[in-house]
């Protein structure tokens, strides 16, 4: 925008100046040429009484003595013939000045100026100057130099200027466009400074009030999931006295171990709602440790229903840019969906590798009948009656963790989805 500004301020002066200074320079040269011709003029004009009084000789001395003097050449054109002074040819312009008008005339190089003399006893006599290019042009060239200056100076200044004018206009839209850049990168403090023009201002005040709407939209809702999870407490607490009156201890025991877990996800639930968002905390896991703890939570589930379950895990340490909750989640949403949209006894498989560059390659694959409806990958979609949102949960940490989702097809025509997940950034552990 700004050099737009200079560039319009810029075009418009040329504009501006060239409209001025070339009528200007125009007049100058025509100035310059009417006051030699005028300065002929009045020496012919001066020398005029002199050729009707004098005697040839006396005449002569004089002309010689002007041409001496003079910037341009004079010549006497007697009635019989005779030329004083510089020769000449007797041009049709002479001869036309002898009926008795005085003018000037353009001719190669320069301008014939004649007089014409009457009261002589043979006739009319004519008195020529010549007044050559260079002495009609005389400091021409030196006022245009100065005009161009002055016009040079003149664009300089309001070029200047523009850039003066176009940055106090764009600096305030800089900083509301770095406020809203902010905004958007998760930076709910970041606020518009009231500066600049009142439009401007104006721009920052909304911005302003749309920060604080979504600041306290986004508190609403977090205090809203703080609100639906607590109230998961109760049917919570009569499970669990549920699980407590069962007969059989391993029953007892088993059951009461999923009721604390659900528990346990319900407070953690709680406590992410309520926490206050910091874009300066990264989070980070091992991910080996905790995919081996998953699938051995779920290998029970996977003993009754007949599945078998094969882990391949890599023995390094492979450090991942996702929180044990996130990745907890992700994992239970992966291994979830296989057991929900699979039948019993179908086999699955987990692997766990070190990604080229830092960071983890999660694949989970089953030998189902495959995920046909390429929607899956879409938040709400389904095309298995749930709610849509596991795959979702799952694309949402690998994009956070600075990694991508993909789906495929096993050999045998079931589903393989691929995890990649990030490296933390130099320094964390």
């Amino acid at each position: 925008m700004r050099i737009r500004l200079i560039l319009l301020v810029a075009a418009t002066t040329s504009l501006v100046l060239v409209a001025f200074l070339a009528p200007l320079a125009l007049l100058v040269r025509s100035t310059a040429t009417d006051r030699a011709v005028s300065g002929a003029f009045v020496q012919l004009q001066a020398l005029a009484p002199l050729v009707s009084t004098v005697d040839a000789q006396s005449l002569e001395l004089t002309v010689a003595r002007a041409n001496a003097t003079s910037r341009h050449q004079l010549s006497v054109f007697l009635p019989d013939g005779r030329v004083v002074g510089a020769q000449a040819p007797r041009s049709p312009a002479v001869a036309l000045a002898a009926t008795g008008r005085s003018f000037n005339t353009q001719v190669t190089g320069g301008r014939e100026v004649l007089v014409a003399v009457g009261g002589l006893s043979q006739g009319t006599a004519v008195i020529r100057a010549f007044v050559s290019d260079a002495e009609l042009q005389s400091g021409v060239g030196r006022s245009w130099l100065v005009l161009g200056l002055l016009g040079v100076g003149l664009l300089v200044v309001s070029v200047l200027v523009a850039h003066q004018l176009a940055r106090n206009l764009t600096r305030p839209l800089t900083a509301v466009a770095q406020v809203s850049h902010r905004l958007a990168h998760g930076d709910l403090s970041a606020r518009a400074d009231f500066t600049g023009p009142p439009e401007v201002r104006q721009v920052s005040a909304g911005l302003n009030l749309l920060a604080s709407r979504i600041d306290e939209l986004l508190a609403s809702e977090r205090e809203m999931v703080a609100d639906l999870s607590h109230r998961l407490r109760t049917p919570l607490t009569a499970l669990r006295i549920d699980a407590e009156s069962l007969r059989d201890p391993d029953d007892r025991l088993r059951i009461g171990a999923d009721v604390d877990a659900v528990q346990r996800m319900v407070d953690a639930v709680i406590r992410e709602a309520r926490r206050p968002v910091r874009h300066d905390v990264v989070a980070t896991c091992v991910a080996n440790d905790l995919v081996a703890e998953r699938v051995e939570f779920w290998s029970a589930l996977a003993a009754d229903e007949g599945r078998p379950v094969e882990v391949e895990l890599t023995r390094d340490p492979v450090p991942v840019r996702v929180s044990a909750d996130d990745l907890t989640a992700c994992l239970d949403a992966l291994l979830g969906n296989v057991f929900a949209h699979t039948p019993e006894g179908c086999a699955m498989r987990v692997q766990l590798a070190r990604r080229p560059g830092g960071g983890a390659v999660l694949v989970v694959s089953d030998n189902g009948p495959g995920m046909p409806d390429p929607s899956s990958l879409r938040r709400g979609h389904s095309g298995n009656g749930s709610t849509g949102l596991g795959l979702d949960i799952v694309r949402r940490v690998a994009s956070n963790s600075g990694g991508s989702l993909a789906l495929g097809q096993t050999p045998g025509g079931g589903t393989t989805i691929t995890v990649e997940l990030g490296a933390p950034p130099p320094g964390t552990s």
